[in-house]
């Protein structure tokens, strides 16, 4: 049973180191996203709304990323625990139950996590290409208020 049990341990550990590098890549993905619209947003006349977005996007996949490593550290302060009390075979089970049971639901947030960040990466594109159209049409209403202008001008000469 305590063969059983460490392994089970180690199992758990794996799966954790799993899960904090899944987690620091969906960190990483969300700063580099951050980054980028951070980038588009000082070429346009949309900065302010772009910063906004793009702290706001920012902030809320911190938070979540924050709460999964605190998840995350109970869980490797419960398997510790297990560990230096020596808990009877039952106790250890039904720990390992419970264990398993929140391991399944902070693989679930991250999975819920990186369906999220896809998304916003899709609204990101989205916003990008939105921004883009609006660049081009204020290029247009330039060029015709100049030739409006210059319509004017001659019609005063």
């Amino acid at each position: 049973d305590r063969d059983t049990d460490k392994k089970r341990i180690e199992e758990l550990l794996e799966e954790n180191m799993v899960l904090e590098i899944a987690q620091k890549q969906s960190m990483n993905e969300s700063a580099h996203l951050g980054w980028e619209l951070e980038q588009l947003s000082k070429s346009t006349d949309l900065a302010d709304t772009r910063k906004s977005f793009v702290f706001e996007l920012n902030e809320c996949a911190s938070s979540r990323i924050l709460k999964l490593e605190k998840d995350n550290q109970s869980l490797q302060n419960t398997i510790q625990e297990l560990r230096d009390a020596s808990l009877t075979s039952r106790e250890s089970s039904l720990k390992f139950v419970e264990l398993e049971k929140e391991n399944q639901q902070l693989s679930k947030k991250i999975e819920k996590l990186q369906n999220q960040i896809e998304k916003e990466k899709q609204s990101n594109q989205d916003l990008e290409t939105l921004s883009e159209e609006l660049i081009k049409d204020k290029e247009q209403l330039q060029v015709v208020m100049e030739t409006l202008k210059a319509d004017k001008d001659r019609e005063v000469q």
